[in-house]
């Protein structure tokens, strides 16, 4: 039981998981700002250009409910497609993925921006050889005519 406490703590301690959770928090309040954009700005809006209704009461009736009789039967209510609704839910889920490609694509640029790679260094000039090694090399071409002399006289 010791282990799986300490597997727990480690994993719950992560950075990881405490900024995950600190998105879903920020992102539950952003999707309630975002809800109530839609729902008491954009769509009053949208209203009033198709008319004034609510898209709320835009629905579809499939069976009439009926009203409590005096006797104390139950209240049935409209059985309805309410496609309104479910516009208001488009509307809210394109804002929210708009703004989150907004926000990704601001933080990818600042971070682009704030840290820009290193140029790499320019190699540097192979260094002037010693003067063993000029001596080495002159040998060396002397012995290639040599050999070369000697094979064409062969």
């Amino acid at each position: 039981m010791g282990k799986f406490l300490e597997d727990f703590k480690a994993f719950a301690l992560k950075g990881n998981v405490i900024d995950m959770a600190v998105g879903v928090i920020v992102g539950g309040a952003f999707g309630k700002i975002v809800s109530s954009l839609v729902n008491d700005i954009i769509m009053p809006i949208i209203s009033l250009c198709t008319g004034g209704t609510g898209y709320e009461d835009m629905k579809l009736v499939i069976k009439h409910g009926h009203e409590a009789a005096a006797a104390g039967d139950v209240a049935v209510e409209d059985l309805t497609i309410n496609y309104g609704t479910f516009i208001m839910n488009i509307v809210d889920f394109f804002i929210i993925a708009f703004s989150i490609f907004v926000a990704i694509r601001v933080t990818i640029k600042f971070k682009e921006k704030w840290e820009k790679p290193e140029p790499a260094p320019e190699p540097e000039p192979d260094p002037e050889p010693t003067p063993e090694e000029k001596l080495l090399t002159e040998i060396r071409d002397l012995l290639k005519q040599q050999n070369t002399e000697i094979e064409a006289k062969k």
